[in-house]
């Protein structure tokens, strides 16, 4: 059955919001294999370590990742 990962780096999220990810994605992958799968369609947050994640050459930490959502 669907397994979708999603991986965030820690503490940068609050539970609530990613509560509503898990919905959302749920939701979508639903709207594409039917409802009947809703049961069976799992989600599955990893959080990274804040400095364990980098793009572009820079390690990235949770103050990074809100400052961006601020922008």
């Amino acid at each position: 059955m669907p397994l979708v990962t999603i991986e965030i780096l820690e503490d940068a999220f609050t539970p609530e919001q990613k509560q509503d990810m898990i919905k959302k994605v749920t939701d979508t992958m639903v709207s594409i294999e039917g409802e009947n799968l809703r049961g069976v369609t799992w989600v599955k947050i990893n959080e990274i370590k804040g400095g364990d994640w980098g793009i572009g050459g820079k390690a990235l930490n949770c103050k990074d990742i809100k400052a961006m959502a601020k922008a």
